[in-house]
């Protein structure tokens, strides 16, 4: 039995594949999409097109997060297990993970670390996650030291399709109505883990400029948030490369990382979505 593990849900935006070689096990726990009374597991087999198709289709699509036993049946695999999931404000996955953590024989060996994001922050959690197991810390000295690199975590995001968020209680219908307009594109982020709107700009390519300076800012303000930047898409690489080449002109990251979303994250942001996480 190995003496460490982790898990995550799909909201991740990552494949089960994504520590391989890293000698540590890892899962993906997928969440479920319903888009014109179509079932989508967000595992590695997903269809996004499919998906997106189908809920174009229909204006009632919802998500639903996986059930305690997804998490409970993997816990027999290590000693101690990590659990990432999406924000516990806008999902159930953290407390399903909660639910069975508490199920669990020892669930003092159990540490589940609401992101209080998605996407990119969660990646962002398990890849120190993976550096501090490296060091050979202790589980509680883990523990400690991954909520304080979660709260320093930023997550920034322009979409410019807000029907999934509106209708599924996500978002406000007054802050998506303003959103919803041909002229503003708003920037947002997550605050204590809810969507909040940061920014209302006119037109897109003053919302990009925008959102580059505000990546400057607190670039220079977190030296903790220097490591690594992760844009993720649903259909716009164009877009996500071109802040990509943009912000790497004013911000020496280390690496600057450009994913395409999987089916959650998809089925929120809608085509064209843009997140950002440092």
């Amino acid at each position: 039995m190995k003496k460490f593990q982790i898990l995550v849900d799909s909201a991740s935006d990552l494949s089960n594949s994504y520590l391989q070689g890293e000698d540590i096990p890892f899962k993906v726990i997928p969440l479920t999409i319903l888009a014109n009374n179509k079932e989508y597991i967000d595992d590695d087999n997903i269809d996004i097109d499919a998906m997106l198709t189908d809920m174009h289709k229909c204006k009632k699509n919802t998500s639903a997060c996986p059930a305690p036993q997804s998490f409970l049946q993997e816990f027999e695999n290590a000693e101690y297990t990590f659990i990432v999931t999406i924000t516990s404000k806008l999902s159930g996955c953290y407390n399903a993970a909660v639910v069975a953590k508490n199920s669990h024989s020892k669930p003092e060996n159990i540490f589940v670390v609401d992101s209080k994001a998605t996407c990119g922050t969660e990646i962002l959690i398990i890849d120190k996650l993976v550096k501090l197991i490296k060091e050979g810390l202790s589980y509680e000295e883990i523990c400690e030291k991954i909520v304080a690199y979660r709260d320093k975590k930023s997550l920034f995001f322009i979409l410019q399709k807000f029907d999934n968020l509106i209708n599924n209680g996500r978002m406000s219908k007054i802050a998506g109505l303003i959103a919803s307009t041909l002229v503003i594109r708003p920037i947002c982020i997550a605050k204590e883990g809810e969507i909040a709107m940061l920014k209302k700009v006119i037109g897109i390519k003053n919302a990009f400029s925008k959102l580059i300076q505000l990546i400057k800012d607190r670039f220079h303000e977190e030296p903790e948030n220097r490591e690594k930047l992760i844009i993720t898409h649903c259909k716009n690489e164009q877009d996500a490369n071109y802040l990509k080449d943009e912000i790497a002109k004013v911000c020496d990251f280390k690496e600057i990382e450009v994913r395409p979303m999987k089916g959650l994250c998809s089925f929120y942001a809608l085509e064209k979505g843009l997140i950002l996480c440092h």
